[in-house]
């Protein structure tokens, strides 16, 4: 039997592939950075084919390594990089255009005149998402308007499009789907009745021919082409990265929460089979669909646009740090930030101030400010943001939680760690296994094909390698988010 199940993680600075065993242990990494395109102030822009490109190397590097058949994989689950929009041709497979990544602000005023004409509530109402630049509609109805012919070409049916997992399944096998989580995420799937939706579709001018078909997250989807991996292997999993990561650790009941540190950050909780309509700027979504006659689960959720890239500011934009694992140490050197805030709204803000004309801001300088102090600002803004997030949630959905489960790779960042739970005023629990994204995508694609059996086995996997305890006061955690929101005040609506 199969020893093995390949999950291919496709994120937005790096594609992985990873190799997970029975016990959920991973037993094999392979990673490559793929380039990031700006081509004008706002725009955020992939190389589709670069992405397929890299996706497959890693591939086929993880199992050279290991020394790893394609006879001892069992299953392959796909989890992705949500909302980043391809077009591609049909007949040839090429895609017509740059991919616009979920980063990208340019459809910020597509947006604004769909709010102002009143459809804002028609599209929560029916998506369970705030109308913003951030998710496909508007980047598929930018790509139609601006690229030559494309519109046309998409009426006769020669069009595709796609969000990244299905870029990487029709690459991988030819077949044109995707999940609910990932349809959900595109402001054209209506959350009621699980389908497309046909007057999101006229109000965005989106031709329904383009649009992929929709199947569960979980279950024999598809085989991928012999010459790819040197056998068929079962694509049997699906989900993008959050909800993927959320199935990974475990948050498989209502009122269980994660917060994934990766580029962005995102903090899912499980709402079970009810929609919360947020009345506080989160978003409502699909978590996963297992299939099998079984219910839908769905989510809260809140999205921080900037973390880890944070991070990679620091790194490639600023050089004051050569790798960004060093900013724990650098940030180190300094009790505090010596009151430096950094907004880091380079994208936007996201949840739950959805201000597509905020603008990165660093406030509180003086002449004593170092580079140490600007680096323990950066990290201090990771955990502002989602201590926000945390609180709209909890305001939702009336649950106070016990504890946050994190993971990513900024969880790895204790002194981060730390700061998120004094400022959350909540536990923060980090598991052994923080490639939680990767790891969920193995399990949804493991019980497509009988390698675990149920999401109770699965859950009892799961286990804790360290628990930080919140340390501030009440009235201390009150005063430093009182001067976070001082300086959200100073970035909001700037490029306006």
């Amino acid at each position: 039997m199969p020893s093995y199940i390949l999950a291919l993680d496709q994120g937005t600075t790096s594609s992985r592939a990873i190799l997970f065993d029975h016990s959920g242990q991973i037993k094999g990494v392979a990673q490559q950075e793929f380039r990031q395109y700006f081509p004008e102030p706002g725009w955020v822009e992939h190389d589709a084919n670069e992405i397929w490109q890299s996706q497959l190397g890693v591939a086929q590097q993880v199992l050279r390594e290991q020394a790893i058949s394609s006879a001892d994989i069992a299953a392959i689950g796909i989890t992705n990089q949500r909302e980043t929009t391809v077009l591609w041709d049909k007949k040839s497979g090429e895609p017509i255009a740059p991919a616009i990544v979920w980063q990208d602000r340019r459809t910020a005023g597509i947006c604004d005149d769909l709010r102002v004409a009143g459809h804002a509530a028609l599209f929560q109402q029916k998506t369970g998402l705030v109308l913003d630049a951030y998710f496909s509609g508007t980047k598929i109805q930018w790509l139609l308007d601006h690229v030559p012919g494309v519109r046309d070409r998409a009426e006769r049916g020669e069009i595709a499009f796609g969000t990244i997992d299905s870029w990487l399944i029709y690459k991988l096998c030819g077949e044109h789907f995707t999940d609910p989580s990932n349809a959900s995420r595109t402001l054209l799937f209506n959350l009621h009745t699980m389908a497309w939706d046909e007057e999101l579709l006229r109000l965005l001018r989106i031709p329904p021919k383009i649009l992929p078909q929709v199947v569960s997250s979980c279950g024999m989807l598809g085989r991928t082409s012999t010459r790819l991996l040197g056998a068929p292997i079962p694509i049997a999993g699906i989900a993008g990265d959050q909800q993927a990561a959320t199935f990974g650790q475990a948050c498989h009941q209502p009122g269980l929460a994660k917060n994934t540190y990766g580029t962005g950050c995102f903090m899912l909780m499980n709402t079970g089979q009810k929609i919360i309509e947020s009345k506080n700027n989160l978003l409502s979504t699909v978590g996963w669909d297992i299939g099998s006659g079984s219910s839908i689960t769905y989510m809260l959720e809140g999205s921080v646009f900037m973390a880890g890239a944070t991070v990679q500011w620091l790194r490639d934009g600023l050089n004051i740090i050569d790798r960004s694992s060093d900013i724990e140490t650098l940030a180190s050197c300094v009790p505090d930030a010596g009151g430096v805030v950094l907004v880091p709204a380079f994208a936007g803000l996201g949840a739950p101030y959805w201000d597509s004309y905020a603008r990165g801001t660093l406030v509180g300088m003086t002449r004593g400010t170092n580079k140490a102090h600007i680096a323990r600002a950066a990290l201090e803004s990771i955990a502002y943001q989602s201590a926000d997030v945390l609180q709209a949630m909890q305001a939702d959905s009336g649950i106070e939680l016990a504890e946050l489960r994190v993971d990513g790779g900024a969880s790895r960042n204790d002194l981060l760690m730390q700061f998120q739970a004094d400022v959350l005023g909540v536990p923060v629990v980090r598991p052994i296994v923080t490639e939680t994204t990767a790891l969920g995508a193995a399990y949804l694609a493991g019980l497509g094909v009988g390698f675990w059996t149920s999401q109770e086995e699965i859950a009892l996997q799961w286990q804790m390698e360290r628990r930080f305890e919140p340390a501030l006061s009440i009235d201390e955690r009150a005063q430093r988010m009182h001067t976070w929101h001082r300086a959200v005040e100073r970035a909001k609506a700037w490029a306006n």
